[in-house]
């Protein structure tokens, strides 16, 4: 079966998974560890991502994330490419460290976020990494220590997710831990991480009930963790973004277009866009060409690093650029 595109709207919770290749260690110490947090700092709040929960594990890493207005890809791409090429280097290996691209659940958040928060954060303590919850309370490479005050990382949202239990930091750390505690006795939880419909409905304790009352038709999808109407909206967002990109390639609208297009706008000839320089109107045009090209075509970021001779990297900050630059210029891509 194909596997389905990635729902990347901005603004979504995400429950992220990251798994190293044929279940192998990603991390094999606290230097790697280490590593993966520093990219994050700066990550983080460079993509404008928010981050309720974290748990990093030896041969895998879950992440509760909100994403930004680039969406999560961005983020994704840039902490794992980044990542893998230290990981290779200082272990002096080679080849692919991931199992394919990492692997996103977007979450209802007034039914699921709590639940998220602990089920990531007592990962260590499944994983018998740590052997209770005093020793959770102070584990440096989960986000509960962050939320217990024992570790700091600015990059973590603490108010957010204490505040779903008091307004008082001091009786909302009280109130999540004994929340945490609690949570123990259920297990792994299948149903946050499980697939389809059984997801989407919240778990097989729901399904049946459906079922019994004859309501058991109703939408589901394995990239989303939510009730029906929640599964609805977000598919209903994310296809408002794919008929508009299809609406303009069915006019025809491709890259050639979108050259033309920032030409004439800007008033520069077609070749100078496309040459290497760091000149600002050069820099500007080439921005919204890439913009318009990949969150409007839906291009992707490698093809037209090749075209401008760059890098994907570079190309993500160029869309970010031209994001805010047609906003501000009131740009918008037509057939014409």
């Amino acid at each position: 079966m194909p596997r389905l595109s990635r729902l990347d709207t901005p603004g979504l919770l995400h429950h992220v998974m990251i798994r190293g290749i044929e279940r192998r260690n990603i991390f094999r110490d606290d230097e790697d560890r280490n590593h993966f947090l520093e990219r994050m700092t700066i990550l983080v709040p460079e993509t404008k991502t928010l981050c309720y929960a974290w748990a990093l594990m030896p041969n895998h890493a879950h992440l509760l994330l909100r994403s930004g207005p680039s969406g999560i890809s961005l983020l994704m791409r840039r902490l794992l490419t980044g990542y893998a090429g230290y990981f290779n280097r200082r272990h002096r290996r080679h080849g692919q460290l991931f199992q394919n691209r990492f692997k996103s659940i977007i979450c209802q958040e007034d039914a699921y976020l709590q639940e998220l928060v602990r089920y990531i954060h007592l990962n260590p303590l499944r994983g018998k990494i740590v052997q209770d919850m005093k020793s959770l309370d102070g584990y440096r490479y989960s986000g509960h220590a962050v939320l217990m005050g024992k570790v700091e990382m600015k990059w973590q949202d603490v108010d957010y997710v204490l505040g779903y239990f008091s307004k008082s930091l001091s009786t909302g750390r009280k109130k999540y831990r004994a929340y945490v505690e609690h949570g123990i006795a259920f297990g792994r939880r299948p149903e946050l991480v499980g697939g389809g419909l059984i997801r989407s409905l919240g778990g097989w304790k729901e399904a049946r009930k459906l079922r019994l009352k004859g309501q058991d038709r109703i939408k589901g999808d394995q990239r989303i963790l939510g009730e029906g109407d929640f599964v609805s909206g977000v598919l209903s967002d994310s296809r408002e973004v794919f008929n508009k990109k299809y609406e303009l390639k069915s006019l025809g609208v491709d890259f050639n277009s979108v050259l033309k297009k920032v030409s004439s706008l800007f008033g520069l000839e077609k070749d100078y866009i496309l040459e290497r320089g760091r000149q600002a109107d050069r820099v500007r045009a080439r921005d919204l060409v890439c913009y318009w090209s990949v969150k409007e075509l839906g291009i992707p970021m490698a093809q037209l690093a090749k075209q401008f001779g760059s890098t994907p990297v570079a190309v993500g900050y160029a869309v970010k650029r031209g994001d805010k630059l047609a906003k501000e210029g009131g740009y918008v891509l037509g057939a014409n």
